[in-house]
Parts: C-alpha cells; sequence; structure tokens
C-alpha cells in the first residue's frame, strides 16, 4: 500500500469502514502473502573468520545498531562425550566455570554485573556447551579476559569447596525439574530410546550417584581433556569489525595452547526391536499419551522434511492433531508435534493431554490412527508453505537480537559447530522453502514406520523419590597445577597479557532509547510509535485498560476465557481459518495480559502488515463467541486449573495473593488469573460478549507500535483498521481498588504435596506504594537483597550453602498497590533452615547490616552500563512504551535512569527497603511433603496452619534430618 496523505486516507476510511465483517473476510482471504523466497531472502548474517594457532576459530559478525558485542562461545563438549559413571559433568563443568579463575576469582557474574553485561547465561546439552553475554563496546575487553582466562587459567581456582557447593546447586537444579509435574518421563523416554553405552544414552543432567562421586581429579581430567581453544568457536557479533576482533582476541586467547584432540563421535541410529509401551504414574492433572522415535540427525537431508511434516502434524495452531483432537473430536485438550535437533540423531516427540473423563486408551487409538493416516497420506502443499512461511518469520525475527539464546551469534555458531558451517541456517531455510509433500511423506514413511515408544502417563502418586547424600562435602582430591601445565600442546607466539588486574572499562554512552512519537485516531485510540530499522518488521499492541483485575468476584477467570477465545472465531472466520492466515502471512498475534491491561499484539513482516492488520483488527473487533468453542475452552482453562493444583509454583501463586490483599481486592486472585472450577463453570456466553464490550473498546485501547516504518504510513494502515471504531453505550464498572487491604501478619500456610524431593517457599506482604510511584531505589536495594543472581539470599541459598538452584525477590508493580515476594525452592530436608535463613538475612539488612560501598558500586555500574543492551529487541522497546504509559512517566524516561542511578547513596537505599518492608508482616506459603517438614516448620516458632496433611496420614518422621542429607554445606 503507498502512503496516503491524510485527507485523502480519511476519505478512504469513510467508505472502507463501512464494509460489512463477511467482505473483510473475503479481503483476508485474498490477499496475497509475500512468496517465501522472497522472507528467506530477507535472512543474512554477513561474517568473516580467522583462526588463532592454538586452532580457537573465530566468527565476527558487524551490527552497529547498538554499542554493544555479543560475546558467544562454544565448546564441542556436552553429555554426549560423558563416559559411564561420569554422568553429568559437563553441566557440572558449566556451573564451576563461573565460580572464578585464577586471574578473576570470585562468581564470575559479579564483574560481568559490574560491566552491565546482559544476555548472560551458560548452557550444556547433548552436544556443547556455551556461554554468553552482550556488553558494552567499551567493555569487550574485560569479557575476553574472562572468557580466557576460564579457557587456559581455571583449575588453579577449582576448589574442593567449589565443587561440593556447585554439586549441591546442581543436585537441586535436578530437583527443581522431578518436581514438576511429568518431570520424570524425560529419564525414561532417554533410557528406552537409546542404549546404555549411546552417547546419548543418559541425560544431560546426570545422575545425582555419578555427581555425588565426583572428585577434583576427575574434573581436573575433564577439562583438560575437552575445554581446549582447539575444541572451541568464538562468535563476536555487534558493534566490532574484524581487525579490531582479531587484535582483542589475538590478545587475550593468543596464548593459550592447545588441547587434546576431541575423538569424533560417530555413533549408530538406534532403532527398538519392537514397540515399547508403558504407564507411569505422577500427580498430574489429565493423563499424557506420548509417541517418541528416534530419527537422524540435523545435518541429515531427511531432517528438514521430518520437522515440517511433524510441524504440520502438532506444531502449528491449525495443526491436524489440533484440528482433529482439540477443535472437533474433542477429545483431548492439548496436542503438540515436534522433532528435537541433535547431531547424532534427533527425537520425535508427539504428545496429547487426554480431555477428563474421556477413555485415555480410546484417545490413544485414535491418536495413533491420526499419525498413521498422516504418514501414509502427508501433507498438502498449502500447509508444507505455511510452515515455511511462519519459521522464516521467525528467523527474521531473530535477527533483530545480536546475542542471548537465539540471536545472530547463536546461528553462525551452531552452524560452525554443529555442520562446519556458519551458514548453514541459509541451507535450513532453503531445504524449508523448497521442502515439497512428496518429501516429507518419503520421510515420515521412511522413519516413523520403525516401532514406536509409547509412555502414557497417568494421575496418581509417584513412587517415593530416591536421594542420595549430594553436596555433603565429604569427596577428596589434589589440585596442583594450572591449565597451562595441565594441558597438551605448546603456547602459540602470542605475548602473554598483563593478567594482574581487569582491563579498564571505556566510557560507555547512555541509552539512546528511540523517540516516541503519538498520533491520535479518529475515534480518539491514541498510538504511540517508535521507528526501528533493524528487520522489516513491525509489532502492534493494542492494550486495553483490563486484566484479571477485571473480573468480577463471582466470575474469576473470565478475562482469561474472553483472550483464550478471541482467536477461536470471528463472525466469518473459524478458528482454523485464523491460524492458517497467520501462518500463510508469517504473522503471529498473540492475546494475553496481566493484572491491569489486556493485550492484542502482531508481530508481521511488512510485506505482509496490510493483511495481518486486517486479521488483527477483525479478531479484536468481531468475535464469534460460538458456544461450541466455549466449552471446548471452558474445558481447557478448568483443565489447567487442575494442572495449576499440582505444580509446587502455582500452588503458593495462586494461594499468597488472595491472603495479602483479601478476597473484595481486584489483586486478590490468583497469579495465574485461571480463577476458581466453580467461578469458570458458570461463565456464559453473555459474560464473554459482556466483557468484551466493557472493556475492549476504543474508549479502553492505547495503541504501541514499533519497527521499519513511517510513523504516518503506520498511522494511515491504524486509521482504516481501527479509526471509525465506536465504543459500546455500556460502561464498564470500575476497579474496586479502595477495597481494605487486610494487615500483614507473620505466619506460615503449609499446603501438603507428597513425595515432594524439594519444597516451594513463597513469602509476600503489600506495599504501602503504588505501581506509579517512585520505585527506583526500592529496586536498587531489592536487587542487593534478593533480587538477582548476586543478591545476598541467592549467594546465601545457592552459593554458599547450596540449599536450591535459586532464588527470586520481585518487587510486583502495578496500577494499584505494590506486592512484594521472596521466592526459594529448596530442598526438603533444609525447608525449615532455609525460612529462617532468609527471614535472617532479611532483619540482617534493615538491621545494621544495610547496604556496602562494593555492593552500591555494583549495582549502580550495572544498571547504568546495562542500558545500551536493554533495548535491543523491539518487544522490549514496546515494553518500555506500555510501563512509561501506565506509571505516567516521560516517554525519555530511560534516558533518565542513569543519571538516577549515579545519584543513589547507600542511605537511600537502606531507607527505601526499610520504609517499604516489615520482616514482621511476612505470610510465608510452603508447598512441600509436610510428612518429612513439619517437624523444621514447627521449629521456626511461627504461627502456621497446615492444608491438606494429618499427621496420622503418613508416619511423620521426628528426626527431619535424617529424611536426606543432600546439599548441605559445612
Amino acid at each position: 500500500m503507498s502512503r496516503l496523505s491524510r485527507s485523502l486516507l480519511l476519505a478512504l476510511t469513510s467508505t472502507a469502514l463501512t464494509v460489512t465483517a463477511p467482505v473483510l473476510a473475503k479481503h483476508h482471504q485474498s490477499a496475497e502473502p509475500a512468496p517465501v523466497g522472497e522472507l528467506v531472502a530477507a535472512v543474512d548474517i554477513p561474517y568473516e573468520e580467522f583462526t588463532l594457532e592454538n586452532g580457537l576459530k573465530v566468527l565476527v559478525h558487524t551490527d552497529r545498531k547498538a554499542p554493544v558485542v555479543a560475546v558467544s562461545i562454544w565448546y564441542g563438549v556436552g553429555s554426549a562425550h560423558e563416559p559411564e559413571g561420569k554422568t553429568g559433568y559437563a553441566h557440572l563443568f558449566e556451573h564451576i566455570m563461573f565460580n572464578g579463575s585464577e586471574n578473576a576469582p570470585g562468581d564470575y557474574f559479579e564483574p560481568l554485573r559490574q560491566i552491565g553485561a546482559t544476555d548472560l547465561n551458560g548452557t550444556t546439552w547433548l552436544d556443547r556447551t556455551n556461554y554468553f553475554q552482550t556488553v558494552p563496546t567499551s567493555a569487550l575487553d574485560v569479557a575476553l579476559f574472562l572468557e580466557s582466562d576460564r579457557m587456559g587459567h581455571l583449575l588453579g581456582a577449582v576448589t574442593q569447596e567449589k565443587l561440593d557447593n556447585q554439586i549441591g546447586v546442581v543436585s537441586n537444579e535436578k530437583r527443581q525439574g522431578d518436581n514438576q509435574p511429568y518431570g520424570l518421563v524425560s529419564y525414561r523416554q532417554t533410557e528406552l530410546l537409546f542404549p546404555a553405552d549411546h552417547p546419548y544414552g543418559h541425560d544431560t543432567i546426570g545422575s545425582l550417584e555419578d555427581l555425588e562421586a565426583a572428585s577434583l581429579d576427575d574434573m581436573k581430567q575433564w577439562f583438560t581433556d575437552h575445554y581446549g581453544p582447539n575444541n572451541s568457536i568464538l562468535v563476536l557479533a555487534g558493534d566490532i569489525d574484524v581487525a579490531t576482533a582479531r587484535a582483542k582476541v589475538s590478545k587475550w586467547f593468543g596464548a593459550i595452547p592447545s588441547g587434546k584432540p576431541i575423538p569424533e563421535l560417530d555413533p549408530e541410529l538406534p532403532t527398538l526391536d519392537a514397540p515399547i509401551y508403558e504407564v507411569m504414574k505422577d500427580k498430574v492433572a489429565t493423563t499424557r499419551i506420548y509417541r517418541n522415535w528416534v530419527v537422524p540427525g540435523l545435518n541429515d537431508p531427511d531432517y528438514t522434511p521430518l520437522d515440517v511434516g511433524l510441524t504440520v502434524l502438532g506444531g502449528l495452531a491449525s495443526s491436524r492433531l489440533d484440528n482433529i483432537m482439540v477443535r472437533d473430536e474433542k477429545n483431548a485438550v492439548a496436542v503438540s508435534a515436534y522433532v528435537i535437533p541433535f547431531v547424532h540423531g534427533s527425537v520425535v516427540n508427539i504428545q496429547a493431554d487426554v480431555k477428563p473423563g474421556e477413555d485415555a486408551d480410546a484417545v490413544a487409538k485414535r491418536l495413533d490412527e491420526i499419525i498413521a493416516d498422516f504418514i501414509a497420506n502427508g501433507p498438502t502443499e498449502d500447509e508444507v508453505q505455511r510452515v515455511a512461511t511462519r519459521n522464516a518469520a521467525a528467523r527474521i525475527a531473530g535477527l533483530e537480537q545480536v546475542g542471548g539464546f537465539s540471536g545472530k551469534a547463536v546461528a553462525l555458531a551452531q552452524g560452525q559447530l554443529y555442520s562446519d558451517d556458519p551458514e548453514f541456517y541459509k541451507k535450513e531455510l532453503a531445504r524449508l522453502a523448497s521442502a515439497t509433500p512428496e518429501a516429507v511423506t518419503a520421510a515420515m514413511q521412511k522413519w516413523l514406520t520403525r516401532p514406536v515408544l509409547g509412555i502414557t502417563v497417568v494421575p496418581g502418586e509417584r513412587e517415593e523419590y530416591q536421594e542420595v547424600d549430594a553436596g555433603k562435602g565429604a569427596r577428596t582430591g589434589v589440585l596442583t597445577a594450572p591449565a597451562f601445565y595441565m594441558q597438551d600442546g605448546q603456547a602459540g607466539s602470542v605475548t602473554v597479557p598483563d593478567r594482574s588486574t581487569l582491563p579498564p572499562v571505556g566510557e560507555i554512552p547512555n541509552v539512546d532509547f528511540p523517540d516516541v512519537e503519538t498520533a491520535i485516531l479518529s475515534n480518539g485510540i491514541k498510538v504511540y510509535f517508535a521507528q526501528r530499522d533493524a528487520v522489516p518488521m513491525t509489532r502492534v499492541t493494542l492494550s486495553f485498560n483490563a486484566g484479571t483485575s477485571a473480573d468480577p468476584a463471582d466470575r474469576l477467570g473470565l478475562q482469561n476465557f474472553v483472550t483464550s477465545i478471541l482467536e477461536e472465531g470471528t463472525t466469518s472466520l473459524t478458528s482454523v481459518e485464523i491460524a492458517e492466515q497467520q501462518e500463510r502471512l508469517g504473522a503471529n498475534i498473540s492475546i494475553g495480559g496481566g493484572r491491569d491491561r489486556t493485550d492484542v499484539a502482531l508481530s508481521a513482516v511488512n510485506p505482509n502488515l496490510d493483511a495481518s492488520l486486517d486479521l488483527m483488527a477483525d479478531i479484536v473487533k468481531n468475535p464469534a463467541f460460538n458456544s461450541d468453542d466455549i466449552e471446548r475452552i471452558r474445558v481447557r482453562q478448568l483443565t489447567a486449573i487442575d494442572r495449576e493444583q499440582s505444580d509446587p509454583l502455582s500452588i503458593a501463586s495462586n494461594t499468597l495473593p488472595p491472603l495479602l490483599f483479601g478476597a473484595d481486592h481486584p489483586y486478590g486472585r490468583g497469579l495465574s488469573g485461571n480463577g476458581t472450577k466453580k467461578t469458570v463453570a458458570a461463565i456464559s456466553r453473555d459474560d464473554l460478549a459482556t466483557f468484551h464490550q466493557q472493556w475492549m473498546h476504543p474508549a479502553k485501547a492505547t495503541i504501541f507500535a514499533a519497527g521499519r516504518i513511517d510513523k504516518q504510513e503506520l498511522v494511515d494502515k491504524l486509521e482504516l483498521r481501527f479509526g471509525q471504531w465506536q465504543s459500546t453505550d455500556k460502561a464498564a464498572p470500575a476497579k474496586n481498588f479502595d477495597a481494605p487491604i487486610p494487615e500483614g501478619q507473620g505466619r506460615i500456610i503449609a499446603i501438603h504435596r507428597p513425595n515432594s524431593p524439594q519444597s516451594m517457599i513463597l513469602a509476600g506482604q503489600v506495599l504501602p506504594y503504588k505501581g506509579s510511584d517512585d520505585l527506583l531505589p526500592l529496586n536498587a536495594a531489592n536487587e542487593i537483597l534478593g533480587g538477582n543472581f548476586l543478591s545476598r539470599i541467592n549467594m546465601d541459598l545457592r552459593e554458599t550453602k547450596g540449599w536450591s538452584y535459586g532464588t527470586r525477590n520481585t518487587v510486583l508493580r502495578g496500577e494499584d498497590r505494590v506486592m512484594y515476594t521472596m521466592r526459594a525452592p529448596v530442598q526438603t530436608n533444609q525447608t525449615g533452615p532455609a525460612v529462617a535463613a532468609i527471614d535472617a538475612q532479611v532483619r540482617d539488612f534493615l538491621g545494621g547490616n544495610g547496604v556496602t560501598p562494593a555492593e552500591l558500586e555494583r549495582t549502580v555500574n550495572g544498571n547504568v552500563r546495562e542500558l545500551p543492551g536493554q533495548f535491543e529487541r523491539t518487544a522490549r522497546i514496546l515494553g518500555q512504551m506500555q510501563g512509561d504509559v501506565m506509571f505516567n512517566r516521560p516517554s525519555d524516561y530511560a534516558e533518565t535512569v542513569a543519571d538516577r542511578y549515579k545519584a543513589l547513596t547507600e542511605d537511600e537505599l537502606n531507607s527505601a527497603m526499610a520504609e517499604a518492608v516489615d520482616p514482621d508482616k511476612f505470610t510465608w506459603v510452603i508447598v512441600g511433603d509436610l510428612s518429612k517438614i513439619k517437624t523444621q516448620l514447627d521449629a521456626l516458632d511461627m504461627p502456621t496452619e497446615y492444608r491438606g496433611y494429618e499427621a496420622s496420614d503418613t508416619a511423620v518422621n521426628s528426626d527431619s534430618s535424617s529424611n536426606d542429607s543432600a546439599g548441605s554445606s559445612e
């Protein structure tokens, strides 16, 4: 659509917006999406490469849109390289490599936080271990110092204490995953799909027994065998060029000697001798049926057609399984199908959650019939093209980010490591664009007619969780030499750099937040717009002042119900047609919200923006609320409520807000927003329509948009779709934020969840603030107490005691009152001591041990220096814009933050926390196995209410410390 003058647009609008919905629907269906080839051609990550003498491969991509550089280093070692008896070593060492090196002692998060690193993490999987961070350009030398020091100078800093601690942390990471509904299935899938001696024959996190048995000698040998520069790939992407990269990388990495050559893995692709069917019990809301095969790895020509086929079967919103089992026959509440890609074999996973009340065996039989029919007959040409368009659009969106979990650095590194080709992503997309129904059918018939693994998980009690004494600190080992001495090979010709201190950080510019422009549509809807040129996409969010706080007290869950059903049909399009149209356009329309707002968000590639906006407008303005769809969504929401009642965090987060705010306050509802089974069962079609009419109309709407488009061009497009939209005469009721809030009181609500390997601790209180108040000093103080990885509470429970995988304190702001929460999943035998430790940390902070100069410096430096990297993605820009409007801040608020932080003092942070938090007013919700933790909680001498448990029901071990001793540290 060419740009129109304002007067001509309004003249056209008066005619165009009298068109009826059916005619608009015809326009939707007749819109010609851009060819997949055009989208694929837009995916490009130009790079240059070089290799150091020691074998380190370096890839450099220049992207000057922000003064930041993504540093992503990938080691060719994962759990696939672990021998029998040493499972979990790769992942354990990933943790240890964050715990300091010879020339950078202490936790790596400290210096990285000081320089303002964003997108900071490390991960391990079957084929690799990676570490990544995005840093200000002027702090790049610090990041390279740190990465090179842990590659070449690590082992002298590894101690028995660090090893013991991280074994405890990893053990609690494992327990945290195991504690989830269906959390034990993956172990059984791995065990049955792969032979024990296959590289993929054990889970990445490993066994608690192997972790417990690890010694310092084991760790030393593991490192020297696998982490040399010749087994590594370094990607630098962002505000850098290859000449600068070569100089800096040579300086910091060049003197590190090559490591041992890594043996190539070449396992056979396993095939089951015969079908295997098993039944597992778990504390779950509904029966889940799994179907699994091992298929070729990601480099095999058959991988792409298999991926396309599984996406058509269960990966699209309009997938075969969704259409048949969820929408038509209604025997399942959720379905999915996908391929998990690895180098030496991929895993097909198909699953269906059985609708409550249905015969699970009959549903399993029906699932198998659909799979067999699809394998025999394959997809249509349209289905294949929709998959290709959707995936190409997702790749374009990913190009906006230089680093993180899925940015440009990741694409280059994965291609080099897995396929010996940094541009492998282009081959993937080319295969995708040229995929045919015949090729997809042939690949499925070749690989999915082999014997299947079928696992069914049914509701019931798990077997008792098996524990070991992980983290006790009983291991011994000797460490005498640094990495230089231990590794094979000779240092290169590069001069060894000075590592006595970290490199200085240069000047870091303040964030240049994009100018926010405004406009008003003819009906009064205000538009906030920011220009973003990184990728040819536009994002539009239509935000309504509604949210779960708009739910009537007797209809809790109504907002979630409405947002779920809007995409299920308009007056002219069915849910299938809506899903198919999004897929053809490469558009993504998501509908959701939180306590205060309900958002309809569109992400669209620019060539298809007009048709995408047409579809968005039809969904928002013309919902059908068909009775058939209503009942299907009702069952899905009721099932979600059942699922929450088996998930520890959901139980806690739905229990706490009503205790804090009271039942009459709009925030006194469970955080999920799903309501109760009673209120959801009572919701009628009239309730849905009334909510839509009262809350989702122009008078309560604001539009936020950003992308590679001219402001007026976008406003013209929005005027055409939304400018003549009129509100109904029926006004929305006010949110009752004046409802009285109970006085906080120190007490515990303990909820019984048998056989839980961890306890979920969630504490909270209502603060004397509203979301629009200035909370920057409080947020800064909370970072130090409990708000990030380096906080006192997290470092105590995770890094010192090893009782938890991680804790987090949160200042949850909203339109009305602010809630402060403290969350800590901890191992069962340390539940009571963990509560006492958290309480002690809070009281200590509020007492005589407030913010230290070092903590203030870290907090100020981190928040100021990370600003340039905070807004790399358009989604973050939109989020900031929405927050600024909701909390009555100026549109350039982000640019004022640096000076605000620089002016903070220790006294100001101490006062902010003291004025906000009262340690005697926390309400604690603890979800765990009360037969094992009741004695611990009784010892806290705090008023405690026990729910769902009687001591006579289960034998109580009066000596709680004897249940298991995992993770204790001395």
